[in-house]
């Protein structure tokens, strides 16, 4: 895993599509018994080179129900984003992660992660790329279905602030999903 992470952390392939230098952010390991894929970092996380250092990472801290202590252990949880890093700025916030990174990355990951027990899939890029055959549509749909993807995978939206409107015209996540997402947390960790 080690030469991996090294090999990971060196690429330049997307370099000249980046608005700052390369800088991938995640983090595994081979006992890991969780695996959260997000999006990209974001520019706090660039800079801190700390996955979901962030208000986003604030809120899916506590949808999880855990410390940052459990959180940034790497023999229980693994940090893979679809896009490893930042991908610039957009019209309303930043843009989609870059493609490159799941294509050359994730299976070499997966293939060293031998213990993890589900993986969760946050926003709709994750969901995309790892859910080929999903029936539902839409991320909403997605999430208010998210047994069909137990035990494998728990679907979930971005915990970004910026999705406070979505939130809060989906009450039933708070009261169903997030609930259940704990139990499942708890029990995997």
């Amino acid at each position: 895993m080690e030469d991996l992470l090294c090999k990971i952390k060196s690429c330049e392939v997307c370099k000249s599509s980046l608005p700052l230098s390369p800088n991938p952010v995640l983090a595994a390991h081979p006992k890991s018994k969780l695996v959260i894929i997000g999006q990209a970092p974001g520019l706090a996380v660039h800079n801190s080179n700390i996955p979901w250092n962030d208000k986003s990472g604030d809120n899916l801290r506590r949808w999880l129900d855990i410390s940052s202590d459990t959180f940034y252990n790497t023999e229980l949880i693994s940090i893979i984003p679809m896009g490893f890093c930042y991908p610039g700025k957009g019209k309303s916030g930043d843009l989609p992660p870059r493609k490159e990174c799941a294509e050359l990355w994730h299976k070499q990951l997966f293939e060293q992660l031998k213990n993890v027990e589900m993986v969760l899939l946050i926003g709709k890029y994750a969901q995309d790329y790892y859910l080929k055959n999903n029936p539902y549509k839409t991320l909403t749909a997605t999430v208010q279905n998210y047994k069909s993807f137990l035990p494998q995978y728990f679907v979930l939206p971005h915990p970004s602030p910026r999705n406070n409107i979505w939130m809060a015209k989906n009450e039933w996540f708070k009261h169903l999903v997030l609930p259940e997402l704990k139990i499942n947390i708890a029990e995997i960790l």
